[in-house]
């Protein structure tokens, strides 16, 4: 039997990172076993949607390397892929009829008042079981009341006495009291089906074999499995995923900042890191290793080794691994990416292709440019002990010997390329009978006034141009003589 997963988000908003991670193990699950993804768009919430959520849907699964085989824009002869779409051909109607004339539905035509009579507080929550009340009404009093054209809703038909069981690959078997069930509502009284009914209807109809989800749904599966055995359909592989919690252990809030992929792209992260680091959040592979390409965790992937355990959002390890992608990445592609920031940062004229390649491996995300390139723009104030390196065996008094030294050897100095300065600066510091090193830092610390640069003087010194790094050196001797 070939699997087949679905992602099926609700257009409401950006791509929570729950959500991010429910495409990727359902495109995992399937792509492992060479399966088919599916995108359907679950919309019969009318109320919830937000406009331009489609788009960042169909956004996020490009950018993120999520490919769906079928959807609303590649129809695999399972369509409609949306459900406002699927709910016109009736389908949804018509299996709800289906249930009522097995007696495992039925219709409801309670109106609000009654139904905020039934409702109690238990732990200081307000809650409302229905008391199946309209389950019996005569076939009679029903046909009545759908020819006045009164309200309805329709109902499942739960049992109130003994226990459901249902099975999870990463939970177990999950048992619940009926009781707990309710009667939950399958058809509103606006016609749209409730997103549970749609749910099953649309899953066995297209196929879906594995069902990923999170652990919210648990309490949730008992009414489905009902609703499959109503139909008398298989019930499909359940793979429930952890709750994802932030570094305090709390769930993960829209009010975090970092809780969408977009809030992560926006943050200065890469889309193949966010993909690598989520994959983490609740799954673990065998080994130690925790840098994967998609097509490697495609390949690495069983969904068995996804945890109960709730999965902690570790900001820290998430920006070390999109450091290490940034690192390993093509310079080009690095520099397509850095240069917006490098525009923003540095207003100076200096060649930012060579700026690029100092940060690249320095950086964890891409803002981290800004304090590393600030000095481009002018020298910020720094107090001239930072001419001290102890290792180095400079002092303020060694500093301003080496600059007034090095300014005519510089002044004489034609070929201006990083490799060409370095020898003949290396060659000064063999005359004077000082480590390079002991040369290199005043140098470096007069061009930047920085404890730490992304790049060592010489590097500094090309992309300065002579002019400017002069002109900088010559401000360096004047600030160790007048606080001399």
């Amino acid at each position: 039997m070939k699997i087949r997963t679905r992602y099926a988000p609700s257009p409401t908003g950006r791509m929570h990172v729950g959500n991010l991670r429910t495409a990727l193990y359902a495109y995992l699950i399937a792509k492992h076993e060479d399966g088919d993804f599916m995108l359907r768009i679950e919309d019969t919430d009318q109320e919830r949607q937000v406009e331009g959520a489609v788009e960042i849907i169909y956004r996020t699964l490009a950018e993120t390397g999520l490919i769906h085989d079928e959807g609303p824009d590649k129809d695999g002869g399972y369509g409609p892929y949306v459900q406002s779409e699927r709910m016109k051909t009736g389908i949804y109607m018509k299996y709800a009829k289906k249930l009522i004339e097995k007696g495992e539905a039925y219709y409801c035509f309670c109106d609000q008042a009654r139904l905020d009579s039934l409702k109690r507080e238990v732990n200081g929550e307000t809650i409302m079981t229905y008391d199946k009340h309209c389950l019996h009404l005569s076939k009679e009093e029903v046909e009545a009341n759908l020819a006045a054209g009164k309200p309805f809703v329709i109902r499942q038909n739960n049992p109130a006495t003994g226990t459901t069981t249902f099975h999870d690959e990463i939970y177990g078997d999950i048992t619940v009291d009926n009781s707990e069930l309710d009667d939950m509502v399958l058809i509103k009284s606006d016609g749209f089906p409730t997103y549970n009914f749609a749910n099953v209807v649309d899953d066995h109809t297209m196929g879906i074999t594995h069902v990923v989800r999170g652990n919210e749904y648990l309490s949730s599966s008992p009414k489905y499995n009902r609703l499959y055995d109503a139909f008398g359909w298989e019930v499909p592989v359940y793979v429930h995923c952890p709750t994802i919690t932030n570094e305090e252990h709390k769930k993960l809030s829209k009010r975090s900042g970092h809780s969408s992929f977009e809030d992560l792209i926006a943050q200065g992260f890469v889309a193949p890191a966010v993909v690598n680091f989520v994959a983490l959040l609740g799954w673990s592979p065998e080994g130690d290793r925790e840098i994967f390409s998609l097509e490697e965790l495609v390949k690495e992937f069983d969904y068995h080794r996804i945890s109960k355990s709730p999965a902690v959002f570790d900001m820290t390890k998430l920006r070390w691994m999109n450091g290490e992608y940034l690192k390993a990445m093509d310079p080009e592609e690095f520099y397509q990416l850095a240069e917006p920031y490098l525009k923003k940062y540095i207003a100076a004229d200096v060649d930012l292709r060579k700026v690029a390649r100092m940060v690249q491996t320095r950086i964890e995300v891409f803002p981290d440019i800004e304090e590393m390139v600030d000095f481009f723009n002018a020298v910020p104030e720094y107090d001239v002990s930072m001419y001290t390196h102890k290792k180095m065996r400079t002092t303020p008094e060694v500093a301003k010997k080496v600059l007034e030294d090095v300014m005519p050897i510089l002044e004489a100095q034609e070929d201006w390329s990083n490799d060409a300065l370095f020898e003949r600066l290396k060659a000064y510091g063999a005359e004077a009978g000082l480590k390079v090193g002991a040369v290199m830092w005043p140098i470096r610390t007069a061009l930047s006034g920085k404890q730490q640069t992304p790049a060592g003087a010489t590097e500094l010194l090309e992309v300065f141009g002579k002019e400017e790094s002069l002109k900088r050196l010559a401000a360096g001797i004047k600030k160790l003589t007048e606080e001399a």
